[in-house]
């Protein structure tokens, strides 16, 4: 009866550990491979959002040594269904060191950075909000950006 009891509890630990692992959801996505990045070129998607959700959003972003500065500054905008911004924020990260070395070990040619855009982001109402990512680097078009994507980190 002992080892029928241990038996069940490891298949339950066994059944919690393979219960639906969900991903990292890709919100938006742009490659800059064939194209270089415009400072009014806005990188967006629409999203139909169909109940209260909460996000944690991350952006992954790739740059080449082409890449100019030591820092990307960005603002993000969420837009409601009404075409209204929802919530804008501007980022700066630092993506050197003060040695002008890059903070991310170089890959595939590229060096991509994991960065935090917002932590518990509510959305109460239902319907389509675009997330939209602006660049805020004084040259244009900017170059050695390779790619980004705008993650929804599941938990």
């Amino acid at each position: 009866m002992k080892r029928r009891i241990i038996i069940a509890i490891a298949f339950c630990f066994l059944l919690c550990g393979c219960r639906q692992n969900e991903k990292n959801v890709e919100l938006l996505h742009r490659d800059f491979y064939e194209t270089l990045w415009e400072r009014f070129d806005y990188v967006y998607n629409d999203i139909e959002i169909k109940e209260a959700t909460t996000f944690d959003l991350a952006l992954s972003i790739s740059f080449t040594e082409k890449y100019a500065y030591d820092n990307i500054s960005l603002v993000f905008t969420i837009f409601d269904a009404k075409g209204t911004p929802y919530r804008a924020k501007g980022y700066q990260y630092s993506l050197k060191d003060a040695k002008g070395n890059w903070k991310s070990q170089l890959t595939d040619g590229c060096y991509t950075f994991e960065l935090p855009i917002n932590k518990s982001l509510q959305i109460t109402e239902p319907g389509v909000y675009r997330f939209q990512i602006e660049y805020r680097m004084p040259i244009t078009p900017i170059l050695g950006v390779k790619e980004l994507t705008l993650t929804n980190m599941k938990s």
